[in-house]
């Protein structure tokens, strides 16, 4: 085995895949720049930490579930004139996911809540923070299934576990008593440890019509 493909072995063994792929061209582009071994080796570095920051993000958006993806940067304020950009964006520095605070969107149907809740999603994720992205149904439903299997309290304490909670779309069907009784005990346990962004086309003093 040659110097090379030791060293490119050995780099796979300690699971630095970025590097042991682009080492050797590097190195060439170091001899052509005439960079020091210190430049050399901090550029392979660099490569290496922007790789798995990259896969990192991509894992978390994919455990985040979300429907689609979307930014808060990619949204059409011109199409929402009334909607306060400043603080959009100062929620998109997620201090409020630092505070386990929680953000409720209001509006009825098409105004874009979903696009900005998904959007902040997004920024979560690129901040190495734990997402999950629900409809408020496909919630309630997965609670009713623990429930039936007798996991209910396991379930609820992995979705507290999370840093953000995503509900979307909450009051565009009614719960039963059941539903908003495990929706409440999702919240409680949620409390000061997890925060939610939730989406409602219903006004608050409509929310007694959805929760029975």
């Amino acid at each position: 085995m040659t110097e090379t493909e030791l060293l490119k072995d050995n780099l796979q063994r300690l699971k630095l895949r970025r590097m042991a792929s682009i080492f050797e061209a590097e190195a060439e582009r170091a001899a052509q720049l005439k960079m020091s071994y210190s430049g050399y080796l901090g550029r392979l570095v660099e490569e290496e930490m922007l790789f798995r920051t990259e896969r990192s993000t991509n894992y978390r958006l994919k455990s985040a579930h979300f429907p689609c993806l979307k930014t808060v940067e990619g949204f059409n304020y011109g199409f929402q004139p009334t909607l306060n950009e400043t603080l959009v964006r100062e929620l998109a520095e997620l201090g409020f996911v630092g505070q386990a605070e929680n953000v409720v969107l209001i509006g009825p149907p098409g105004v874009g809540k979903t696009h900005l809740a998904i959007g902040l999603g997004v920024k979560a994720c690129a901040a190495h923070k734990r997402i999950r992205f629900y409809s408020a149904m496909e919630l309630v439903d997965e609670l009713i299934a623990a429930l039936a299997m007798r996991k209910l309290i396991d379930r609820l304490e992995e979705l507290s576990r999370h840093d953000l909670l995503i509900i979307d779309e909450l009051g565009y069907l009614p719960m039963d008593k059941p539903r908003a009784n495990l929706f409440f005990q999702l919240v409680s346990r949620c409390y000061e440890k997890t925060s939610l962004v939730v989406t409602s086309n219903k006004a608050f003093n409509q929310w007694g019509e959805v929760f029975g």
